[in-house]
């Protein structure tokens, strides 16, 4: 022993330190490399003793030889929980500071009291004593005290909270992991089992699959409603892939390889078919929503556990009481604050939890939360904060079933457990109460922004109403009968026929009350602050309840009530600087537009100056990813226009509309083709700036059907020798075509957002990529046709694989 803790025992003066020192180093080293000392509980009770006062050590390595020794199989364990009790209480103190304003000061020690308990092996002893019972060759198992496994695993979770490196050596373990779900069929170690498996899911590096987990469907069905809306926020870290940004590694041709060498989903995706939320976004711009839906579930699927989707639903949609008062504000923020630092949801569910315990008779209903003593003795902002971080974890897991294999079926459901109704219930007294903090500049669109229980709420909801309404006819849902019926007399007054999906829609099943979900929406969109990215969420939710063929009906509902002059004060009069926001606003624009010479007319009335209309071009302008859209719907609204010149009313806007009559030059038509393609190529195209090369090839579409294609052609050739690089922009172009052409004729691309953007059938588009990537250098349409021979073929290896 004396080898190897360095001096003879008992050390003196200056080698004290040392040998505390060489004791953690041996410790730490044998966990490493798997030889010599791997715990403590095999090193000599002498020697801890006389070690502990100078190490403070807080007597935890006697205290875990302790509980070791009375903790082997088929002891009595009362004398091992005995000795835990005492481990806990000095543990859950300090986690308890770590996630306070006390935390500095627990972290002055060396060594914290969760470092020593871990390096002496404590986390490795509680996981043997909790996994012991399924390492027995009985029949029948042996049962372990419930309190036991409450303090074992509260123990654990304050090692994760306190000590790095504990919550990723415990998700290493795929043996425990799924072990503890077992245990959240008991309702007296839920809370800690819950608590315990979000923290290690959130660090763990494979995510684990669901149809792993041990009787899933029954487990599922086992829970109470506190239970199910808890666990969700598990569930969220199952199906939800990591931000994957937008550096040069995440290019749509860096994605491209990686999914020829990975053929096989993720297991997020495996799970629920579920991609990042931000690329769901970008993707909706450029024609690629299919790759988001192609992914099928686990084979225990949680559609099919009975009552799932109708328990999420009644979770979503269960009501709050009311508050009111000068002072709840002040108490709802002080909340959020507590929240942050202390862990309030978990400690509130603890409180429920131990009060359910003492209760004889305990109710699965819904309402069993909501009605439970311990809610009646809690704040009315506490109620409504608890209520509201259950509810962003359900809307989450609802919006990711939006976006799965089997959207249909889910879309089937939530219509006939009257989801939206029920949301639309909520909104005035719950999702947009009039007395909320949100006239604040909150944090941009990334989810995981630290954002305030509340602000995450809305966030949720928005975009579960987004994938809600996103290419799917019960978008019709939002509304009411009245509203529905006012659909119909837009179509009937116009002479045109009603769109089947409004046709089919089930009244039974829309919004109740004066008004529909959607028009709520609407009014709490322009009441927003000009810098809130509120904005955002709200401009996106609001688009895609007009993605997919356009409605002029749904467009002039939308116009009616005001939302075209309300994005227009946003782009010119608000003051708004956000690009994020901006482009939101744009891209809504572009679909309120299309094709409807009511909206430029109403457009012209707004912008009815010279300086209006050149603060809305410079907007654009500074930023053609942003605007490109916008820039797609004006040339084909123009092109459809042309064409309709027996029309009064369409003539008459066509020549006074200051918009139309700035496109309608060529002149800008040829600067914008230009700059849409100089500001990509085919290195740094991502999901975002894709469409830039999308609305390229909607103008040339539309030039090569008045053929006018030599004509462009010919002026981009110009305008490379002005700018005196000769071949580097055709050269440039005729790259990204060929990219296109590998992305978007690949068999699992899904060519009708694209046809539906632009009334343009997509055997067209495949046959403009064709003729302008012509190798006969004598066609007129053929971009090779334009390249001089010394500048040909600049990047000719750039697509090789």
């Amino acid at each position: 022993m004396a080898t190897l803790l360095g001096s003879e025992s008992p050390c003196t003066g200056g080698k004290r330190r040392n040998c505390n020192s060489n004791i953690v180093t041996k410790l730490t080293a044998g966990k490493i490399r798997g030889q010599g000392f791997s715990r403590g509980t095999q090193l000599p009770g002498g020697l801890l003793q006389e070690r502990d006062k100078r190490a403070k050590w807080h007597g935890i390595p006697t205290l875990l030889q302790k509980l070791y020794e009375s903790s082997h199989p088929n002891s009595d364990l009362s004398h091992a929980h005995s000795f835990l009790k005492v481990l806990s209480s000095q543990l859950s103190m300090e986690a308890m500071s770590f996630v306070t304003e006390d935390r500095k000061t627990a972290q002055e020690s060396t060594f914290p009291n969760t470092y020593t308990f871990d390096l002496f092996g404590g986390v490795d002893l509680l996981v043997e004593i909790l996994m012991r019972p399924t390492l027995t060759m009985q029949k029948k198992k042996p049962k372990m005290n419930d309190d036991l496994v409450k303090d074992c695993l509260s123990v654990l979770y304050n090692c994760c909270i306190c000590t790095e490196g504990v919550t990723k050596s415990l998700a290493a373990r795929d043996d425990f992991v799924l072990f503890l779900f077992t245990l959240m069929t008991n309702k007296k170690t839920f809370l800690q089992t819950a608590t315990l498996i979000e923290d290690i899911l959130g660090v763990k590096k494979e995510m684990i699959q669901l149809d792993g987990i041990p009787n899933l469907s029954s487990l599922v069905q086992s829970f109470d409603q506190q239970q199910l809306a808890n666990f969700c926020r598990i569930l969220s870290a199952t199906i939800s892939e990591p931000d994957v940004g937008n550096d040069d590694k995440h290019t749509l041709l860096a994605k491209n390889a990686h999914q020829k060498r990975n053929a096989s989903p993720s297991r997020a995706e495996v799970n629920q078919g579920k991609l990042s939320y931000s690329n769901y976004n970008l993707c909706n711009r450029i024609g690629q929503i299919d790759q988001f839906l192609s992914y099928s579930f686990p084979k225990v699927t949680l559609l099919n556990i009975p009552g799932f989707i109708e328990r999420l639903c009644k979770l979503a949609t269960r009501k709050v009481s009311e508050a009111t008062g000068a002072n709840f504000l002040q108490e709802l923020e002080d909340w959020y604050t507590w929240l942050d630092n202390a862990l309030v949801l978990d400690a509130l569910m603890q409180m429920a939890s131990e009060e359910a315990e003492q209760s004889s008779t305990e109710s699965s209903d819904e309402s069993s939360l909501a009605t439970s003593p311990l809610r009646h003795r809690l704040p009315q902002s506490m109620k409504i904060v608890h209520e509201i971080m259950y509810k962003v974890e359900v809307l989450y897991v609802l919006c990711v079933l939006l976006m799965g294999r089997q959207r249909n079926q889910v879309h089937k459901m939530l219509a006939e457990f009257r989801l939206i109704p029920g949301l639309n219930n909520l909104f005035d007294k719950l999702i947009w109460r009039k007395y909320t903090a949100s006239n604040h500049v909150v944090h941009g669109q990334n989810e995981n922004c630290d954002c305030s229980p509340e602000i995450s709420f809305k966030i949720q909801f928005l975009r579960l109403l987004q994938s809600f309404s996103d290419h799917h006819e019960n978008k019709y849902l939002l509304l009411n009968s009245q509203e529905l019926n006012e659909l119909s007399a837009i179509s009937m007054k116009a002479n045109i026929p009603e769109v089947e999906a409004l046709v089919n829609t089930d009244r039974s099943l829309v919004c109740d009350g004066k008004k529909g979900l959607l028009t709520r929406l609407l009014t709490v969109m322009k009441r927003e602050p000009p810098d809130s990215s509120f904005r955002f969420w709200q401009a996106r939710a609001v688009e895609s309840f007009l993605r997919g063929a356009t409605s002029y009906a749904d467009q002039m509902f939308l116009l009616k009530r005001g939302l075209l002059e309300h994005i227009l004060f946003c782009i010119i009069d608000s003051g708004c600087t956000s690009r994020d926001v901006l482009q939101s606003y744009f891209d809504l624009l572009g679909e309120l537009m299309k094709f409807n010479i009511d909206a430029f007319k109403r457009f012209n009335k707004y912008v009815n100056t010279p300086e209006k209309f050149q603060t809305f071009l410079t907007q654009i302008n500074s930023s053609l990813v942003d605007s490109n859209m916008l820039v797609r719907c004006i040339v084909l609204s123009l092109d459809r226009f042309e064409s309709l010149t027996e029309d009064v009313k369409v003539v008459e806007v066509l020549s006074e509309c200051c918009l139309l009559s700035y496109m309608a030059r060529v002149e800008n038509r040829l600067s914008f083709l230009f700059r849409l393609i100089n500001i990509i190529n085919v290195q740094t195209l991502t999901q975002e700036n894709v469409s830039c090369l999308n609305t390229s090839l909607v103008i040339l579409m539309l030039a090569r059907r008045k053929a006018k294609l030599p004509f462009y052609l010919n002026a981009l050739r110009e305008k490379e020798y002005a700018e005196k690089y000769p071949g580097c922009l055709l050269n440039n172009f005729h790259n990204l075509l060929r990219f296109w052409q590998r992305h978007y004729l690949n068999k699992d691309k899904d060519s009708t957002c694209l046809e539906n953007s632009s009334c343009i059938p997509f055997s067209y588009w495949k046959e403009t990529v064709s003729v302008l990537l012509g190798s006969d250098r004598t066609s007129l349409c053929a971009i090779a046709s334009y390249i001089d021979e010394p500048f040909m073929d600049l990047d000719r290896d750039l697509l090789e694989d």
